[in-house]
């Protein structure tokens, strides 16, 4: 057995995602628009780029030596062009560039740089549309400052635990903000023509607290108790919202007249907007989230009009992936365009007005992931689908369609993995398209899907010389014998087919989401291809039960989430896998993942002893029945005393044979540590021997500490796993992020 040295750790830490990144730039852009939509520019590195579709033109947004030199004798501090020192950049349709550096607000226009009066964004503050106001929260209130610095409060009767424009406890992520030093945002929404604020007011005061103590605060002082409104599943009191609208200029509140509406998830709170006409829509789930519920909002009187209203038998999504944009549209007309899986799919349909008739836009055994564009004229609608190409459901195309459902074309017509945006005016895509071995390759398209612009073709060379190779995509039969389920193989590095190669799975069971993406910068990916640095084969799996196909094979799971993705479709795939390719050991099995990740790797070794020898859990909500309520009553459904027993993992503590580390923070407000503490206590009430590290001062992400828990991930599994003592290599930290607030 090949010993690893410190060199295969510094060449693992190399393909973290922080930096796998930085070796292949380009891979990532966001588009910003300007001028309503019909230019935009991205930040590619260090370099900020325009692009005018209309004119077929890409170029440096503006001169980059010319504005480093000026900044270097303004701020007497060394820059360059290739190396802007520069932050919170603002671009506007007039090419002039506002940015903080060195301590200051500048301003760079027409080829002069002077500090600025705008002020710098402020993390948790948010400007109307015209720029004349920025509202914030203060004390549970909704206040607003003008441009010449008066404030005052729109909202007085903010209480503890029933305020305005604030996060639900259960799903707030207060320990990440206060671990970045940021507010928690204030969630609010501008109406268009920047004179009202759509804000809601969340009712926690009857909610259960949980408490998490922080044992080693920086100041080194006493401990410190941090409290948190938590709902467990089944519980009878549950976080209440009510929407209200509030007048800049009269500072008045409008209050929805109805009761307030129970909150599962913060998704409730973005699943709501400002309709062209001047009205309010929102989407509302019921509590066990079986209703989806279209809402129309009378600004004026507070007055609620339903709309649209679809009931199902287990959960009514409004879009593929939890998060993901609802694909709502509200016409000039008053019709709806409404995306459901009614028919087992997932597919656009068309509402009259008064919600009385309903038409099919789509359909066919593929589904909308998302939509696009919606040019009212033309009565068309673009969007991306998935299921169109033959030997992979999650590829994602662009396609176009009329409203009569007639006219359906495909707009791209490939085997790669179409990620596209538009602003929301239409009139152009921009379109990255890549696969597991391809980064994306970036361009717009015209309303036909024909190349407008290219916009970035970065390559892996800087990859390749480190030993990177790209996964393989395969596909295998799940358990039932017969329904084609897909994932990723990560070969090891300096790979020989003569050897015999052990496996880490790198897993997340959604249900919300899938994991082995046909992608090139999935988010996940940097830590799989570090574990084939270290000389073990990887592979991700989406078993039935994840999202991402039909409604069929996402129910899977519903009524058993604790077979975490349907864990024998793993096991059913890695089997096939080692018969393909007998490089793969499949008598060493290891396995590894964070949150419901986490979830599913304690889980797999408890379910299946003879199979999985070493599983790594990190911030795992080990017992679902005292998870968040969203989780089991959304997703599982059964919040009886057995349901909850069937979702808990310390109720297989009795099976543990192979090797076992959790690892969780001590002031995780998601999965709270308390969850692998009970696991822990089975564990020892059944004399199992296992491992555990509480990480003083780590939330749900473990940010900050990354480094730590991934080097002590690595070391078990090369000593369990490999068979071999890890070398003495520390890992840098990583990079903090940075939240867009």
């Amino acid at each position: 057995m090949t010993t690893l040295s410190d060199s295969d750790y510094a060449r693992a830490e190399q393909m973290l995602a922080p930096y796998r990144a930085r070796r292949v730039p380009g891979s990532k852009l966001v588009p910003q628009w300007l001028a309503a939509g019909e230019r935009f520019w991205y930040q590619v590195g260090n370099c900020y780029v325009t692009v005018d579709p209309d004119r077929r033109t890409r170029a440096e947004a503006f001169d980059h030596d010319g504005l480093a030199a000026a900044l270097s004798v303004a701020a007497g501090q060394p820059a360059t062009g290739a190396q802007l020192p520069i932050s919170g950049v603002e671009i506007g349709a007039d090419g002039s560039v506002v940015f903080s550096a060195f301590g200051t607000r500048w301003q760079w226009a027409d080829g002069q740089l002077t500090p600025s009066t705008a002020p710098a964004p402020v993390p948790g503050e948010v400007p109307s549309p015209d720029g004349t106001w920025i509202a914030f929260r203060r004390d549970g209130n909704i206040w607003v400052r003008g441009v010449d610095g008066e404030e005052f409060a729109l909202t007085d009767d903010a209480e503890p635990d029933f305020d305005y424009g604030g996060l639900p406890g259960t799903t707030g992520m207060r320990s990440l903000f206060r671990l970045l030093g940021l507010p928690t945002p204030a969630v609010l929404q501008w109406s268009p023509d920047s004179t009202r604020i759509l804000v809601q007011r969340i009712d926690q005061r009857e909610v259960p607290e949980l408490v998490l103590v922080e044992s080693s605060p920086p100041d080194g002082g006493r401990p410190v108790e941090h409290r948190t409104k938590y709902s467990m599943p089944g519980e009878q009191t549950v976080a209440t919202m009510s929407w209200n609208v509030l007048d800049v200029r009269d500072r008045t509140v409008v209050r929805q007249q109805d009761v307030p509406r129970v909150i599962m998830h913060n998704t409730a709170l973005v699943y709501a907007w400002w309709g062209d006409e001047g009205c309010v829509y929102y989407l509302h789930h019921s509590r066990d989230a079986r209703t989806l519920e279209l809402h129309r909002l009378d600004p004026t009187t507070g007055a609620r009009t339903a709309l649209i209203s679809e009931t199902g038998l287990t959960r009514v999504d409004p879009a593929v992936l939890l998060g993901d944009p609802h694909m709502v549209r509200i016409l000039s007309t008053g019709e709806v365009l409404w995306w459901s899986q009614r028919d087992g799919w997932g597919h656009l349909y068309l509402y009259s007005a008064d919600g009385a008739e309903c038409s099919r836009i789509t359909q066919g055994q593929w589904l909308v992931r998302s939509v696009l564009w919606v040019d009212e004229d033309a009565r068309q609608v673009w969007f991306v689908a998935g299921g169109l190409v033959d030997d992979d459901p999650y590829v994602r195309q662009i396609c176009r369609i009329g409203f009569d459902g007639e006219g359906f074309t495909r707009l791209t017509d490939d085997s790669l993995d179409h990620d596209a945006v538009a602003p929301a005016e239409g009139g152009y895509l921009v379109d990255r398209a890549s696969g597991p071995s391809r980064p994306p390759r970036s361009v717009v398209l015209d309303g036909d899907g024909r190349e407008v612009v290219v916009l970035e073709e970065p390559g892996t060379e800087a990859l390749e010389a480190l030993g990177w190779r790209p996964p393989e995509r395969f596909r295998a039969v799940a358990a039932d014998g017969q329904t084609p389920i897909y994932g990723l193989l990560w070969r090891p590095h300096d790979f020989d087919p003569q050897r015999r190669y052990p496996i880490v799975e790198h897993t997340y069971p959604g249900p919300q989401n899938y994991r082995a993406e046909p992608v090139f910068d999935a988010m996940h990916h940097g830590e799989p291809e570090a574990y084939a640095a270290l000389g073990f084969a990887v592979v991700a799996i989406d078993g039935r039960g994840t999202a991402g196909r039909d409604k069929a094979f996402h129910d899977h799971s519903y009524g058993d989430l604790g077979n975490a993705g349907a864990l024998d479709d793993h096991v059913a795939a890695i089997r096939q896998l080692g018969h393909r390719h007998r490089w793969l050991d499949t008598t060493r099995v290891g396995i590894t993942g964070q949150s419901a990740g986490a979830f599913a790797a304690a889980r797999a070794l408890l379910m299946y002893p003879d199979f999985y020898r070493v599983a790594v859990a990190t911030s795992g909500n080990h017992d679902n029945g005292v998870n968040l309520a969203m989780w089991a009553e959304h997703y599982h459904g059964d919040v009886s005393a057995e349901g909850k027993r069937a979702i808990s993992n310390a109720s297989l503590a009795e099976n543990l044979r192979g090797k076992l580390l959790l690892i969780h923070g001590e002031l995780d407000d998601n999965a709270h540590p308390y969850m692998t503490m009970r696991l822990a206590d089975a564990l020892i009430k059944a004399d199992k021997d296992f491992d555990l590290i509480i990480i003083p001062g780590a939330e749900h992400a473990l940010i900050g500490r990354q480094h730590y828990f991934l080097r002590r991930t690595w070391d078990y599994f090369v000593r369990h796993l490999h068979g071999s003592e890890p070398p003495t290599y520390r890992l840098a930290p990583l990079p903090l992020p940075t939240l867009g607030l």
